[in-house]
C-alpha cells in the first residue's frame, strides 16, 4: 500500500509552474497600510513590525529595481542560472494609486530574470479597477496575490486592531479567484485568545476558501509592537508555544486543511535583535524537517481529517 503524501509542499507547486529554479524576492515599494494612515485606524496590527521581514537589501531608500538587482546578487553565488519572483511583501502593496502601483508592478517585471510577481496585501485593499488591471497582466505573466487573513474569529482581528472582518477575506479572496489569479493566504498560529480547539475549527473554515497556498506561522512578540506591551503587562493572556508543542499544532491543522492547499511555509524567522519569544533556534528548514519526521511517527498527512 502506498504512503500517502505528507503535504503538498510550495517547491512542487513552482516546478509544475516553471521548467527552472525559481527564487522569491523581497521588496519594500514605500506603501503604507490604511490602518497605519487613519483610513481605517492608527498604529497599525499590534504585532507588527515590518523591520522582521525586511532583508538588507529592501529598504525604502532604494527604488524597485536596486532592491531587485541586490536580491539576485544575493542569490545568484547558489544558483547562477536562477529565475525571480518580485515580492512585495512589506506592508500594503496594492494600497496606493492605481497609476502608482502599475509603475512598480512593471518596474519589476522589467528587470532581467524577473519571471512574476507575488503581491502581499490586506483582503480591504483590492479594489474592482484594481483587479481589472490584475487580471489582464496574469494572462501575460505569473501573478499570485496573497492576502493577510491572520485569523478568521473576527473578536480576535479587533483585538490586534486588524481592522476589517473575515467576511471582508471572503469577498476578497472570492473576487481574486473569479479573476483566474493565483491566490494564497498567511495565517498567524497562537494569537491571544484563541485555543487549540478554535484554531482546528479556523483550519476548517479557511479550507472552505478558494485558496491555492496558504501559510503559516507562530506568534512572536517582536520589540516595539503594541502586542509586546501587552505581554509584558498581562503575559497570562498569551501562551509561547515550545518548539514540540508547536510542531503537534502544526500537525493538527495540517490535518484539518483542505487536502490541494499548498503549503508554503509553517515558521517565520525574525532578527535576534527583535524578537522576544518563542526564540526556538530553528530555521525554516530545519523545521521542515522535524514536522515531516512527527507527522510519519504519528501516521499524519494533510486532509486527513478534512470533511467536505
Amino acid at each position: 500500500m502506498a504512503t500517502p503524501f505528507l503535504y503538498n509542499d510550495f517547491p512542487q507547486f513552482l516546478k509544475r509552474h516553471f521548467p527552472y529554479k525559481v527564487q522569491k524576492i523581497s521588496l519594500n515599494a514605500g506603501f503604507t497600510c490604511p490602518n497605519r494612515d487613519g483610513s481605517v485606524g492608527y498604529g497599525g496590527c499590534t504585532y507588527c513590525n515590518n523591520q522582521t521581514f525586511n532583508p538588507e537589501y529592501c529598504k525604502t531608500e532604494k527604488s524597485v529595481t536596486q532592491q531587485l538587482e541586490e536580491g539576485k546578487q544575493f542569490f545568484a553565488h547558489k544558483y547562477p542560472e536562477m529565475k525571480y519572483l518580485a515580492y512585495f511583501q512589506a506592508y500594503t502593496n496594492t494600497y496606493g494609486e492605481l497609476e502608482l502601483l502599475k509603475r512598480r508592478y512593471e518596474e519589476a517585471l522589467e528587470v532581467a530574470d524577473v519571471v512574476g510577481l507575488v503581491i502581499g496585501t490586506r483582503p480591504d485593499c483590492m479594489p474592482d479597477t484594481l483587479l481589472n488591471y490584475l487580471e489582464a497582466l496574469n494572462k501575460h505573466t505569473f501573478l499570485m496575490v496573497e492576502y493577510g487573513i491572520e485569523s478568521t474569529d473576527d473578536a480576535t482581528l479587533r483585538r490586534i486592531n486588524r481592522g476589517h472582518t473575515y467576511r471582508t477575506t471572503v469577498d476578497a479572496v472570492e473576487r481574486t479567484v473569479a479573476r483566474g489569479i493565483i491566490t494564497g493566504g498567511h495565517i498567524i498560529l497562537g494569537l491571544p485568545g484563541e485555543s487549540r480547539e478554535g484554531l482546528m475549527s479556523q483550519a476548517v473554515t479557511l479550507s472552505q476558501l478558494p485558496l491555492t497556498t496558504l501559510k503559516l506561522h507562530q506568534l512572536q512578540l517582536i520589540r516595539g509592537t503594541r502586542m509586546a506591551l501587552e505581554f509584558e503587562q498581562h503575559p497570562e493572556e498569551f501562551h509561547l508555544f515550545t518548539l514540540s508543542e508547536y510542531i503537534d499544532l502544526v500537525v493538527d491543522y495540517i490535518e484539518h486543511l483542505h487536502p490541494d492547499f499548498v503549503l508554503e511555509r509553517f515558521v517565520s524567522q525574525s532578527p535576534k535583535e527583535l524578537l522576544i519569544a518563542p526564540d526556538w533556534g530553528v530555521k525554516n528548514h530545519e523545521f521542515n524537517h522535524q514536522l515531516q519526521k512527527r507527522m510519519k511517527e504519528l501516521g499524519a498527512y494533510q486532509g486527513k481529517k478534512y470533511v467536505l
